[in-house]
């Protein structure tokens, strides 16, 4: 089946970046949306997607250049560790801002090109948002919106798009750098390789009209938030 042209937020880097290679690996048309440059010499539109109103600019600016869309997957992901007393207000609501509703800006700008072309979205989650922990609650809260958006998304278009919410655990990404030790993994860690997730997006892309992959748990084998 061919995947076509795919919005990838966060293809910058990390798992948005394997799934960006992977995309054009199968033959796709990748587009990534970052406010960083991408290593990779792939299609990009450079924007903040905690700018609600450039995010629709952005979104709008791809499907007129490529003619459409065929599927988004919005790998786009920060965090602000800490308690929530030593976390700064602005840093905790950016972590909204990006996870949840930049994630909701895509979608939404996106859907009406989907829907010509009953195309699919993959929204990544996170084990942390089926799970809380301590000094997360930023992340947390963005994630378990993630969860909630993706399940109501999935209902309210069935038939129409297909939806799939991926449910990621430790990846060997720059997502831990710039942290304080105690919140980064171990060096003896183990984690799951980006290029190896992105092949579970794949998986959904793939299939075919009608038939659904809703959600997908991909953890290493020692993940310690799941179950």
């Amino acid at each position: 089946m061919t995947i076509g042209t795919v919005l990838v937020t966060g293809g910058a880097s990390g798992l948005g970046a394997a799934v960006a290679e992977a995309v054009a690996a199968e033959g796709g048309r990748p587009v990534v949306l970052d406010r960083h440059a991408a290593a990779a010499d792939v299609e990009q539109e450079t924007v903040d997607l905690a700018d609600r109103q450039a995010t629709e600019s952005a979104v709008a600016a791809v499907a007129a250049r490529t003619g459409g869309l065929d599927a988004v997957v919005t790998c786009a992901g920060t965090d602000a560790c800490g308690r929530l007393e030593d976390v700064p207000a602005e840093g905790w609501e950016r972590v909204v801002a990006v996870n949840l509703l930049g994630t909701v800006a895509v979608v939404r700008a996106a859907l009406p090109h989907l829907l010509q072309r009953r195309g699919r979205v993959v929204t990544v989650g996170s084990t942390l948002g089926l799970r809380a922990v301590s000094d997360a609650t930023a992340y947390c809260a963005s994630k378990f919106g993630v969860v909630g958006f993706t399940r109501a998304l999935a209902a309210e278009t069935q038939g129409r798009i297909g939806v799939t919410m991926l449910v990621p655990g430790g990846m060997h990404t720059a997502f831990f750098d710039g942290r304080d030790d105690q919140y980064k993994p171990p060096p003896d860690a183990k984690l799951n390789q980006p290029s190896d997730v992105a092949q579970a997006v794949l998986f959904a892309l793939r299939q075919p009209p009608g038939c659904e992959v809703r959600e997908l748990v991909v953890t290493p084998a020692v993940e310690g938030s799941w179950p």
